[in-house]
């Protein structure tokens, strides 16, 4: 019993001390939930100051990456300096290769268009020029498009806009010659015309053409690859020696012995509205050709 009373006794004892002291413990927890939760909800100013304290919540800030203002992409001086430095020489170089390149072409080239001021400009090696066939007014033409009979080579037409790429031609020498570029051609030699977009050459065989029968005139080769059968001899019609640009031409072909030639006579389906340009045997006034349109190359100088 003694022992039970003492027991007792202790247990009332150690009841009282809580009940003295749980007042203020719970005071004490409640402000520091209250405050805890406080923080979290309105994130007041005194949070940041408490954010090292543990259990206060940290709100972080990411920097960020762009420059704030204007004056964080200032260069120092002497940089600005070599930039502009720099800026201008790129200028001045790339002004002086245009200048160069102008006048390397303004000494080899000279664009002459047919009119009356152009007449009697000759005719050089390495020019580029359209022959015009006399009677109808039709440019020498070819494009890639062979003929579905005879050779199947690559065809060869008359064409009636002036405006087409596709009836260029280079005045070249024989494979033989010593002949240069701007050298001038007299009556009588042999040359070779390379049409300019396809870079074959103009030729002929006994194969006969689609539409009269006559010779067929093709385009043949490469820039690596040509023969006899490219050959042609320029006649000049009158007086002159050398060929200008106002002379009326005729080309005979060297190995059939047939002259380029032209007729109203058109094709009606591939090419449609372009005319049939063939060889023949005789030497007529409708095998007549004018150097027309083109870029003529200015004859070099004699030494």
């Amino acid at each position: 019993m003694v022992y039970q009373a003492a027991i007792e006794s202790d247990l009332h004892r150690s009841w009282l001390r809580h009940r003295s002291e749980s007042p203020v413990v719970a005071s004490s927890g409640q402000s520091k939930q209250q405050s805890t939760l406080t923080r979290r909800k309105s994130a007041p100013a005194s949070a940041f100051s408490s954010a090292s304290k543990p259990g206060a919540t940290r709100i972080v800030y990411r920097e960020s990456v762009y420059p704030s203002s204007g004056s964080d992409l200032k260069f120092p001086f002497w940089q600005r300096i070599r930039f502009i430095v720099v800026v201008l020489v790129m200028a001045l170089s790339f002004f002086a290769l245009a200048m160069v390149m102008w006048l390397a072409l303004d000494s080899d080239y000279g664009s002459t268009p047919v009119s009356a001021a152009s007449e009697g400009v000759q005719i050089t090696y390495g020019s580029v020029i359209k022959l015009m066939h006399e009677k109808t007014k039709f440019r020498l033409h070819s494009h890639d498009v062979p003929y579905g009979s005879g050779s199947g080579q690559q065809s060869v037409t008359g064409f009636p806009d002036v405006d087409d790429s596709n009836s260029y031609w280079i005045v070249r020498p024989t494979l033989d010659s010593s002949a240069k570029q701007r050298d001038t051609i007299k009556s009588g030699t042999l040359i070779r015309l390379q049409h300019m977009g396809t870079r074959k050459w103009l030729h002929s065989h006994l194969h006969a053409s689609p539409i009269s029968g006559n010779l067929e005139v093709s385009c043949f080769g490469s820039d690596g690859e040509s023969d006899t059968g490219d050959y042609w001899r320029l006649e000049i019609e009158g007086s002159g020696k050398t060929w200008r640009q106002d002379q009326r031409v005729r080309l005979l072909h060297v190995d059939t012995g047939g002259y380029l030639h032209s007729h109203d006579k058109k094709y009606s389906r591939i090419a449609g509205g372009q005319q049939e340009v063939c060889g023949v045997k005789e030497k007529r006034p409708d095998n007549v050709w004018l150097a027309a349109e083109g870029v003529y190359l200015p004859a070099a100088e004699s030494k």
